[in-house]
């Protein structure tokens, strides 16, 4: 278990010895698959861990883009980040309520805009209330901060750059969805979706990579045994696919966090 703020997991106790602490700041990224009956805002104004902020996936996003949930400029995330009382130099820890859907997308985001010192709760929300720890259902009001947000190219990937791996094989593609959205069989959750996956790329469901007992991450061992498996080679970079972008950010998330393929991918 990381114990370090700086790695990409932290656990339940390391976070409840600090919960307090002035430069530790918590986040509840949840986020549910459209279509169901869960309301994530809702959820975190009933329950969520005392003075955590609420980032939303959908909002904070390119509001120009008739895709869902999009990277936005990073003038706009260090703007809603500031509102949100995370500046710089604050140690943050996210966490959601979905089963490790969300909260990996919002430490990638994070990344992406250069702010390295954040980590993934492990276990969330769920593990948190199952150890009797504290939640509220108080209206958290941060004090705005300064956030320098500065893009990090080389964990993105655009279109073209998509197009080029499938012809090189360059980079591996990892699909995150479930087996039957990759294959095809399954409807996508979005109507109008065409079904299937990127040409080369392997499967490897987000949900596979947690302990069903305990909700927290596998071991070491047993995430190397899943990424073999699935026939990701270690060593070579690592680009990571979903429906829409959040998933996506889990697998890469899952991979950092226990240091497997820490260097040269995504």
């Amino acid at each position: 278990m990381a114990n370090d703020p700086t790695d990409s997991l932290v656990g339940t106790e390391w976070l409840a010895a600090r919960l307090e602490a002035p430069d530790v700041r918590v986040v509840d990224a949840s986020w549910f698959l459209p279509g169901g009956d869960r309301d994530a805002k809702a959820e975190y104004a009933e329950r969520h861990i005392p003075g955590a902020v609420f980032f939303d996936i959908d909002e904070i996003a390119d509001a120009a883009s008739p895709l869902p949930h999009m990277l936005p400029d990073p003038e706009t995330f260090s703007n809603r980040m500031g509102k949100l009382g995370l500046g710089d130099g604050a140690r943050i820890v996210v966490y959601d309520s979905g089963s490790w859907m969300a909260a990996p997308r919002a430490w990638w985001m994070f990344r992406v805009f250069g702010h390295d010192d954040v980590s993934v709760l492990d276990g969330g929300l769920a593990k948190w209330r199952a150890e009797g720890r504290p939640v509220d259902d108080a209206a958290v009001m941060p004090r705005e901060r300064h956030f320098t947000a500065r893009m990090i190219p080389l964990l993105v990937r655009d279109l073209e750059q998509m197009r080029d791996n499938v012809e090189s094989g360059r980079e591996q593609i990892l699909d995150a969805r479930s087996p039957g959205r990759f294959a095809g069989t399954d409807p996508e959750p979005r109507p109008g979706l065409r079904g299937g996956h990127i040409p080369g790329s392997v499967n490897l469901p987000y949900g596979g990579l947690i302990d069903a007992d305990t909700g927290a991450l596998l071991g070491p061992g047993a995430l190397n045994e899943a990424f073999a498996a699935a026939g990701v080679a270690r060593g070579r970079p690592v680009v990571t696919t979903c429906g829409s972008g959040v998933t996506a950010g889990g697998a890469r998330a899952r991979a950092a966090s226990r240091g497997a393929w820490r260097r040269g991918g995504l």
